[in-house]
Formats: C-alpha cells, sequence, structure tokens
C-alpha cells in the first residue's frame, strides 16, 4: 500500500513539473513577459476592432512592448490603451500609433511611428496622434456597394432606348 502512494505521489509531481516546464515555455516563446519593465504610455483611439490586451507594441516592425490594458474613457467614449514600452527607447513627444493589422486574416498590433521634436515621452504620458484600426469589412462592404451602384447605373443607361432617328426634310 505503501509503495503504491509513493509511485503515485511521484507521477503526480512528473506531471506537475512538465506542466510548468510547458507553461514557462509558452509564455517566453510568445514573447510575452512575466515582468513590468519599461515606461507606461496611454493612447486615445476612435476604434480598437478587438487589439486585445497583451498584443504587441512595435516599431519599424521589431516588438518594443506590449499592450497591458485597454478601457473606455467614459466622457469621449474613446478607447484608451495602455502600452508599456522599453524603457530605452527615448520616443518624442509627437510620436504616432496607429492600429495596423498583420495581414488579412491575422492579429493587430500597434506600431509606433517616430517623430521629429526634440521633448521625449515620459512614463505616464499620452501619445496624442493616433490612427484607429481600418474596418476591413467596412471597406469591402463600400467597395461592393459602390460596383453594385454602378452596375445599377449603367443597367439603367443600357435599358433607355435609343432615340428614333429625326427624317431629313427633302432638300429643295
Amino acid at each position: 500500500m505503501q509503495k503504491r502512494s509513493l509511485a503515485e505521489l511521484l507521477t503526480g509531481a512528473v506531471v506537475l513539473a512538465v506542466a510548468v516546464f510547458f507553461l514557462a515555455y509558452a509564455v517566453t516563446g510568445s514573447g510575452r513577459s512575466l515582468t513590468s519593465s519599461g515606461i507606461a504610455l496611454t493612447a486615445r483611439f476612435d476604434r480598437i476592432d478587438g487589439l486585445p490586451a497583451g498584443a504587441d507594441v512595435r516599431l519599424a516592425g521589431v516588438k518594443v512592448g506590449q499592450v497591458v490594458a485597454q478601457r473606455i474613457d467614459a466622457e469621449s467614449f474613446l478607447a484608451v490603451l495602455t502600452l508599456r514600452v522599453d524603457a530605452g527607447l527615448r520616443l518624442p513627444t509627437d510620436t504616432s500609433a496607429e492600429i495596423q493589422s498583420e495581414g488579412l486574416l491575422g492579429g493587430k498590433y500597434v506600431a509606433l511611428v517616430p517623430g521629429g521634436a526634440d521633448r521625449i515621452l515620459r512614463d505616464g504620458q499620452e501619445i496624442t496622434i493616433t490612427q484607429s484600426a481600418v474596418s476591413l469589412e467596412n471597406l469591402l462592404g463600400r467597395f461592393i456597394f459602390s460596383v453594385t451602384e454602378m452596375n445599377q447605373q449603367r443597367g439603367g443607361e443600357q435599358q433607355q432606348p435609343a432615340p428614333a432617328p429625326q427624317p431629313q426634310a427633302a432638300p429643295r
């Protein structure tokens, strides 16, 4: 009886150790970190269209941080994102933040585009120049609507009968 419970205990410990190993591997392999180093910046957007907390913040395509929180401003009804960015970056105060898509079916991320100002963003400050997410569904809907409208206009022009030729008067 004692040997069986010891074997079960060792098996459980091995399973638990493997689970912890896979969890650590998943966290480090995803690029996420358990530490919160860096500076916190906020940015306000009209729409974020499915950008999750934990999404990448990139500069020139290189990950430099992540989205750590999102909320709605009760007064302006804008989405407010809190970004944690590497402390070593010296981002000018006129840096812009854009929500971009990795592809047609890919996830979204925040792209930072540095400006040229002399002053530097500090911890807790806000990025004031933002560009919200472009909705692929809205763009596709507008395109389909405009093509349908053009086809209806062309169809209406083709269905109208051509004017009858006017008889010409005989020369006198």
